[in-house]
């Protein structure tokens, strides 16, 4: 080999090991700043790096604040410089008046439940009238200004909503190629990283429980995206290819309306799909939808999403009743009563907001109220039991941890910080000036609050 030749060769092997190099770098970068889920990149609440402000008001560490159109509880999801906002505006051509959650009110879930357990019964406010472009809007992460606006289809929602819900509730998925945005009986999109729609689908019209309305996100693993589908009529659960849309798989489930969102993961070699439910907590295989396991124990109204830990995963409810159970990824078929259930318990338990798990203890709320507890995930010892969160009026946003705090925000705007110990430690309760009903999100050393009128961005200024 010439001189020449071999002075080639490493040149190219130098710059094959930048190029690599240089890859890994980015990606664990583009990990680092990004919120690709509603529960985050480690899909149970929690963030591993940054620090994060324990200190803001209207006033104080807000690096920016901007207004959105429309209205939404989704959780913002972040990649790389965008951030991605799902919303329902009002088209400006309609005249009709939004009639639709007149007669839905916190008090109404009790008026309108009362005497009703069939399927199919109807309850909540009047029919809408509204038009609303069901809009995907990118903001750029340091700015805050607007990237770009995709509204993906224009149409009157055929069901009220409860009062507390919306018509953009579920939460976006991305995984930095695609964005996937579900509006649920609008339509479920694929869209680029620059706003084009790349697929879309109709799944047609859920009939919710008293009409309270969707929420419920879609879940990405590699290539499959899973959607939820459980309503008042024939409930089932869906996969897709999600480069193409093309269905993969849909099975049929025995369950009413349910707002949770599955939980993906991979246990020894396989990928399974884990579903909260009324009647049963049930895991599917990825690859087919064949049904591995199952497990009876939850309460009404799921919505919590599964939480893994190790080689368990814990389902939780909170509405009349309690329940958490801690459930062995290696069951097979119905483990109710069972030993795989490793421990559970029944006095505490969220209705609305998903627990957060972090370094070994899960911290959870009691019902919809600010009363907060942690466990021991791996046995179920408790270590907070039932402590108020002062100046917090409900919780609908999911807890958050990051920098050994636990974030939990009230629906009244106000977010109570505490200090991640087996003790209750309150650092502080923040206030902003309007609610919020979607769940907290770190990337770097910011957190970013979407409230019922603006996005927040909040970071400590560093002296």
């Amino acid at each position: 080999m010439s001189l020449f030749m071999f002075q080639k060769l490493i040149f190219v092997s130098v710059m094959a090991i930048t190029v690599v190099f240089v890859s890994v770098t980015s990606a664990q970068e583009s990990q680092n700043s990004s919120w690709p889920n509603w529960r985050g990149p480690n899909q149970n609440g929690s963030a591993d790096s940054g620090t994060t402000p324990t200190r803001w008001s209207e006033t104080e560490n807000v690096l920016w604040k901007v207004a959105l159109q429309g209205k939404g509880s989704a959780t913002p999801v972040i990649w790389g410089e965008q951030i991605i906002v799902l919303s329902a505006v009002p088209a400006a051509h309609s005249n009709a008046s939004d009639e639709s959650n007149s007669e839905n009110s916190s008090d109404a879930i009790t008026k309108s439940e009362r005497g009703r357990g069939a399927r199919g019964v109807r309850g909540g406010g009047a029919t809408p009238l509204q038009e609303f472009e069901f809009t995907v809007i990118s903001l750029d992460r340091k700015t805050g200004q607007e990237n770009w606006k995709t509204v993906v289809t224009t149409a009157v929602p055929h069901e009220s909503g409860h009062n507390t819900n919306t018509f953009a509730s579920a939460s976006p998925v991305t995984n930095g190629h695609h964005i996937y945005a579900s509006f649920g009986s609008n339509g479920i999109y694929c869209l680029g990283m620059q706003g084009k729609i790349v697929w879309q689908k109709s799944l047609g019209k859920m009939q919710t429980r008293n009409s309270f309305g969707e929420g419920a996100s879609p879940a990405l693993f590699e290539n499959t995206l899973v959607v939820p589908w459980d309503h008042e009529g024939q409930s089932y659960l869906y996969a897709f290819d999600a480069n193409t849309g093309s269905e993969l798989w849909k099975v049929e489930r025995d369950e009413p309306t349910t707002w949770a969102t599955p939980l993906i993961t991979k246990f020894e070699e396989v990928t399974q799909v884990i579903v909260n439910g009324t009647n049963r907590v049930r895991s599917y295989d990825l690859k087919d939808g064949r049904l591995i396991w199952e497990c009876s124990g939850q309460v009404a109204n799921p919505i919590p999403t599964p939480i893994r830990n190790g080689d368990k995963v814990i389902v939780m409810t909170g509405y009349r009743g309690f329940a958490i159970q801690s459930i062995s990824l290696s069951s097979q078929g119905d483990v109710s009563g069972t030993n795989s259930i490793e421990w559970s318990r029944n006095d505490a338990a969220p209705y609305v907001s998903s627990g957060v798990l972090y370094e070994g203890t899960l911290y959870f709320t009691k019902s919809r109220d600010a009363i907060f507890s942690a466990v021991n995930a791996a046995d179920g010892q408790v270590w907070i039991d039932q402590e108020r969160l002062p100046q917090l009026d409900g919780l609908y946003a999911s807890l958050a941890a990051n920098n050994d705090r636990i974030y939990a925000v009230g629906r009244n705007g106000a977010t109570a910080v505490i200090q991640h110990d087996k003790a209750f430690n309150l650092i502080g309760v923040n206030k902003l000036d309007e609610g919020i009903d979607a769940s907290p999100v770190f990337a770097d050393d910011c957190l970013f609050l979407r409230g019922s009128q603006h996005l927040y961005c909040i970071k400590e200024k560093v002296e």
